[in-house]
């Protein structure tokens, strides 16, 4: 039985001239209790030496958790970012990363989200968690 409450559309223009499209992240999948998505590691993504920048993981996942929550909400109501952490466990200098989000906790007030990261072999890259605030409209 799927989580969802709201349609979904990743072409939709809310993905464009954002955060989303800055970074090139892209939707994938959509099954009945997570959400997928990719992000690329080239410029716009990695530090100085090279590497995924961690805090462009972290805008991966902030990402897939904020739309699953949205999506997972009741009418008249929507979900605001909390807290956010990040486990950084493997580093990545090409392809792309996948992040899945999947929910822990769906409750009235809060949701907690876990986004685990893989680079293009299915290593974990990244692991986190965000905690989002469901607001009245």
């Amino acid at each position: 039985m799927s989580i969802w409450k709201r349609p979904f559309n990743p072409e939709s223009a809310v993905f464009r001239e954002n955060m989303c499209d800055h970074v090139g992240i892209e939707i994938t999948d959509i099954g009945d209790d997570f959400l997928r998505g990719t992000m690329p590691v080239d410029r716009r993504t990695i530090q100085p030496m090279g590497l995924l920048h961690g805090g462009a993981s972290v805008v991966l996942a902030e990402t897939l958790g904020s739309i699953a929550a949205n999506l997972s909400c009741e009418d008249g109501t929507y979900c605001v970012g909390l807290e956010i952490n990040a486990n950084h466990l493997r580093s990545v200098t090409s392809g792309k990363v996948t992040g899945t989000s999947r929910p822990i906790h769906i409750g009235r007030s809060t949701q907690v989200w876990e986004i685990k990261i893989e680079d293009e072999q299915g290593r974990p890259t990244c692991i986190s968690r965000i905690t989002m605030a469901t607001k009245k409209m």
